[in-house]
């Protein structure tokens, strides 16, 4: 029986993927710090997702939270570490508060996260660990210098480990959404192209968590574009970046 424990689980991607993992007969636990959008999820789940309402930032209450979920519900097979925060940034009014906000929940989170869970994968030498980060870890974009920083040292946390924890028995993802909406994506002041739905996004969730791939990236399209985009010499990255954001690079 698979076990899934997904943090970031009261709105978005996560609610999404919990309620998609319930539907493909999996047992659920979810954590967020939203205790109302918890019980929303427990409730629409008609009490068969448990709720363990938790903060990634508080190292010693994720691993409690974990605790609790493991004597609840049997030991966790699959987790998706998908809790996480974005707020627009300009170098131009530099704020360091909102990189250390950012990095503390984005990349602090996460190495919490991990902390609770990843002990017990190796100790049993299974299970499934899945790091959400976004297509904005490919290249650094305007406005997100913080965004796109967190989310680059998750991709490339989730790499070590996947080299790290190859004869484990412990399989390693990254997740790279494009743009879904959600609250997080509300807050962008641009046009997103090829944005999908929470439920579109979680549909392609599962089916990378059922096969081996490393990457689970979506949608096609644009992670074709962008890893384009990856490869290209700083001056026509930036020459187009600017042409489609409006921003000017000054070359």
């Amino acid at each position: 029986m698979t076990h899934l424990w997904i943090t970031g689980a009261s709105q978005g991607i996560g609610r999404a993927v919990a309620l998609a993992a319930l539907q493909r007969g999996w047992t659920v636990s979810a954590t967020a710090r939203g205790a109302e959008g918890l019980a929303a999820l427990v409730a629409e789940s008609q009490g068969r997702i448990r709720a363990f309402p938790g903060d990634i930032t508080d190292r010693a209450g994720l691993a409690a939270v974990v605790d609790a979920v493991e004597a609840a519900a049997g030991p966790i097979t699959v987790a998706v570490l998908n809790a996480g925060t974005h707020q627009p940034t300009d170098g131009a009014a530099f704020d360091p508060t909102v990189y250390d906000r950012l990095l503390s929940v984005n990349l602090g989170g996460m190495v919490n996260s991990l902390a609770a869970i990843l002990p017990r994968f190796t100790a049993r030498k299974a299970g499934r660990v899945a790091l959400v980060s976004s297509v904005a870890a490919y290249r650094g974009l305007p406005k997100a210098g913080a965004y796109c920083a967190s989310k680059a040292a998750v991709t490339a946390l989730a790499e070590s480990l996947r080299l790290d924890l190859a004869g484990a028995g412990v399989t390693v993802q990254v997740i790279h959404p494009g743009f879904v909406r959600t609250p997080l994506t509300d807050k962008n002041e641009f046009p997103m192209p090829f944005i999908i739905e929470p439920a579109a996004a979680a549909a392609r969730i599962i089916a990378g968590l059922e096969g081996n791939g490393f990457e689970i990236a979506f949608p096609s399209r644009f992670i074709y574009i962008l890893k384009l985009l990856r490869v290209l010499p700083y001056r026509l990255y930036f020459a187009l970046v600017a042409r489609q954001t409006g921003v000017s690079t000054g070359l």
